[in-house]
């Protein structure tokens, strides 16, 4: 059965969010995640997708619609808990992540809270910081990390987990061209279906299979979304101008 086939990992249907006091974020947003997925999202800033990500975790709470995981329906704190064991996301910000004196304390500390034993979390924890190239990070205080570095461990909190699940927030925020490529290798090589977001056009191309972007609320599937670069100039171009 091809993942097309396949039932969704996480469905969204018709979700509805906006901060008190302030326009709707989300219109009636729909969206599907199947096994095997990786999907790209690049839309302006403002438009929503932390937002949508912070909704799926159940950190937020939308104001109508449904959300479906593994094909259970979620709606209460209970369900929650429950999605966030098998769904593993990457926060936009690495300090919201990190919070233990060292990167083994970090990276141990998501297994230890699904039950693994210490001796397991260790060896989970060893073995996810080899994936990603940080063999030599264990014993080095987090708060001394570099941008990167921090970046970099967040996510081995995350793969510690197992989780089934990724949904990345701005995974190359502060990450220079040389980790950016490694980062690039580690994704190409992960088994979890995952939802990206980036600015970085030549990332996504790199990562995803399909990539979205947002406009009013709601995700534009749409195949057909070509991502290029391009240089050029204008005698007038620090005045404001659209391409079309």
């Amino acid at each position: 059965m091809s993942p097309s086939q396949q039932p969704p990992l996480i469905k969204l249907e018709k979700i509805c969010f906006a901060y008190p006091g302030r326009p709707p974020v989300l219109r009636n947003l729909d969206l599907e995640l199947r096994p095997g997925d990786k999907i790209g999202l690049a839309a302006p800033n403002g438009s929503g997708k932390t937002t949508l990500l912070h909704i799926i975790m159940g950190l937020l709470r939308p104001s109508s619609g449904r959300l479906e995981f593994f094909g259970r329906p979620a709606a209460e704190e209970e369900d929650f808990i429950a999605v966030r064991r098998r769904v593993g996301l990457l926060f936009q910000d690495a300090d919201d992540q990190l919070f233990s004196p060292t990167v083994l304390d970090d990276v141990a500390f998501g297994p230890l809270n699904l039950g693994k034993s210490r001796e397991e979390a260790r060896e989970i924890s060893l073995r996810t910081l080899s994936f990603l190239g940080l063999e030599d990070f264990a014993d080095r205080v987090t708060f001394k990390l570099s941008g990167g570095e921090k970046r970099l461990v967040s996510l081995a909190t995350v793969l510690a987990m197992e989780p089934e699940v990724l949904l990345l927030d701005e995974p190359t925020a502060g990450l220079d061209q040389r980790t950016k490529k490694m980062l690039i290798d580690i994704m190409q090589n992960l088994s979890q279906a995952y939802l990206l977001i980036s600015h970085e056009f030549d990332f996504l191309a790199a990562t995803a299979d399909h990539i979205y972007t947002m406009e009013e609320g709601r995700i534009l599937l749409d195949d057909e979304l070509y991502i290029h670069q391009h240089q050029h100039a204008h005698r007038l171009g620090k005045q404001p101008h659209k391409h079309i």
